[in-house]
């Protein structure tokens, strides 16, 4: 746990307030999940030493995996990784289409001094290192021929990070950028590191600098990642961390776009120990992983990552890491990190009110609106009890305890279920198994 800004501090409340995760400053409030942490730090020393790794958060709706996931990205970058946040949609991000989830990777692309799209800062840093290391071998910066010793170090590097087998259109558009850079042409350099990051929309003039054409493809947007990720390690960071968030979604898709989808999945997996400095953290709902319309349908993947558990004993270690539903003591500890954090007028005043009583009233009365169920309320409680806190800051002779219901806003479709006391099931089919076929 670090010290937070004000500015952070006020991020946090400000998406408690609109239902969201915090993307910042959530160790400060993260209780109950100890060795589930600890297990992820663990995967972290593994990549940081060179393994390629993959490693599936699993658990139901509101028990935290978009949290977990949040503050697996902040301590990566807090170890010096390099990250990406990714969330699974039906709108505006086809799983099934690599070229779609290397575009949204390279976008998301984050590091502790960047908090999106980081490419052309890491290309520059990569860049500085190499002229550095050749100013350290002697080499005067301001003789005519100080660019091409860089441009030619920076072509060896690349092909010896990836033995060779870097796309050529890859090596160009470094290549291209470089050259723009040192002719100070931001704006075309800045348009092919948007085509490297897979935009669609650079113009031909453009790609015309670097001898390319075209967009990049599926099966070519792996290997690119596979140059990235070797610039990102060349840039001095320990490698890269990509997140992908709610891979239920694919659970609503089309069966074909399902069914290739996971095969998507099975290939990251399977391909995941090629790529030395990179962990994949996947999330998914019980669901996605176990009912044979998710990973339990496609037998090579299900039997490579299955999840077992000795009576109530999980082993952490496995590829799925499980979290636990919120029970009312951890929700009520949840809110009394809050309450500390909170920046009141009057800090007496405030503790006065929201009371650990207060708390313990909030957590019950959330829960009865939810019949019972304190493993999907977190979202709901955590809205009320920020309101709570605004209001006794912000009215003197506002007392919470003298109020009465609980009345929750702007459902989402699981909590709409709980509301109503019904539960959702994916139907099984016994037929319904996932063809094991690649998809890129």
């Amino acid at each position: 746990m670090k010290s937070l800004s004000s500015r952070d501090i006020e991020h946090i409340f400000e998406s408690l307030r609109k239902g969201l995760v915090p993307e910042r400053g959530i160790d400060n409030f993260a209780v109950g999940i100890e060795k589930q942490r600890a297990e992820l730090h663990r995967q972290l020393g593994l990549v940081g030493d060179g393994e390629g790794s993959i490693k599936f958060l699993r658990g139901g709706y509101g028990c935290g995996k978009t949290f977990m996931a949040r503050l697996a990205l902040l301590d990566a970058q807090e170890k010096g990784f390099a990250t990406s946040f990714v969330v699974v949609s039906d709108n505006d991000l086809h799983f099934h289409k690599f070229e779609d989830v290397y575009k949204r990777v390279l976008t998301e692309l984050a590091t502790s001094s960047c908090p999106r799209g980081a490419l052309n800062d890491i290309l520059d840093r990569w860049i500085g290192s190499v002229e550095d290391s050749l100013i350290d071998a002697g080499e005067d910066p301001d003789a005519a021929d100080f660019d091409e010793k860089v441009r030619c170090r920076l072509n060896d590097n690349l092909q010896s990070m990836t033995g060779g087998k870097a796309p050529q259109d890859f090596v160009r558009v470094i290549q291209a950028i470089f050259n723009l850079k040192q002719k100070r042409d931001h704006s075309n350099a800045g348009a092919l590191i948007s085509w490297l990051c897979g935009s669609g929309n650079v113009a031909a003039s453009t790609k015309r600098l670097a001898e390319i054409k075209g967009e990049i493809g599926s099966r070519e947007a792996l290997e690119y990642l596979r140059g990235i990720l070797e610039i990102v390690k060349a840039a001095g960071y320990k490698g890269l961390v990509i997140v992908i968030d709610e891979a239920e979604t694919i659970l609503r898709m089309r069966q074909d776009v399902r069914h290739k989808s996971l095969n998507g999945i099975r290939q990251i997996a399977d391909a995941s120990v090629d790529y030395p400095g990179l962990l994949w953290l996947l999330t998914g709902t019980p669901d996605f992983f176990d009912s044979r319309h998710g990973v339990g349908g496609l037998i090579p993947l299900h039997e490579r990552i299955g999840f077992t558990k000795q009576a109530q004993f999980p082993n952490y270690r496995q590829p799925q890491l499980e979290l636990l539903p919120f029970d009312a003591t951890r929700l009520k500890n949840v809110a009394m990190q809050l309450r500390g954090l909170f920046a009141a007028a009057d800090k007496a005043r405030l503790v006065s009110r929201i009371s650990d009583t207060f708390i313990e009233r909030l957590v019950a009365d959330v829960t009865k609106g939810f019949k019972g169920d304190v493993g999907v309320v977190p979202r709901q409680f955590l809205r009320a009890f920020v309101n709570e806190m605004d209001l006794v800051d912000q009215n003197e002779g506002y007392d919470p305890m003298q109020q009465k219901g609980f009345e929750p806003i702007e459902l989402t479709p699981e909590e709409q279920l709980r509301v109503n006391g019904t539960t959702q099931t994916v139907a099984e089919d016994a037929t319904d198994l996932v063809p094991a076929e690649d998809a890129w």
